[in-house]
């Protein structure tokens, strides 16, 4: 199972489109977001997902009550906790509680976002994923991370 994780898409449309081709393309079964979403419109092209999408939001997103209704539900406050292939994820912003939440035990994957940086790292036996930023805003590099849940292996892909 391909698990595609994106975060801090900031309204980057023609990133979002990017990612959801690829997604599509790879056979992801599953896309998270990690927050900052920004604006329900956004959802035009999430809709374009062939699988299930499950976000959070973030300290930048705004009228949150239209998110989750374009997002059919599927926008959550976080931090959220789920379980794919077995494996227990649990999704937030912000990284204050990373450490603490992979040092716990209790969750096979820890997937953030907000820092605008790639993170991927392992913590005794807990994934760390954070994908860096989907938009192209700013300085640094836009990136995505797709993950195989068989291997526990995360690999970040950097937008053209």
């Amino acid at each position: 199972m391909i698990l595609g994780i994106i975060s801090d898409s900031h309204d980057d449309m023609a990133s979002i489109a990017w990612a959801v081709d690829l997604f599509n393309a790879r056979g992801a079964s599953h896309v998270i977001h990690a927050g900052d979403i920004i604006s329900p419109f956004t959802f035009e092209v999430f809709r374009e997902l062939v699988c299930p999408f499950t976000g959070i939001f973030g300290n930048n997103d705004g009228d949150k009550l239209l998110l989750r209704e374009k997002s059919g539900g599927t926008i959550h406050k976080q931090p959220y906790i789920m379980t794919l292939q077995g494996k227990k994820i649990v999704i937030l912003h912000e990284p204050d509680l990373v450490a603490a939440l992979g040092e716990s035990g209790d969750f096979d994957i820890v997937i953030y976002g907000h820092t605008h940086r790639p993170d991927v790292r392992k913590m005794t036996n807990v994934l760390v994923v954070n994908p860096g930023k989907l938009a192209r805003l700013n300085k640094g590099k836009a990136t995505l991370a797709l993950l195989d849940m068989d291997s526990m292996e995360a690999e970040i892909i950097t937008l053209p």
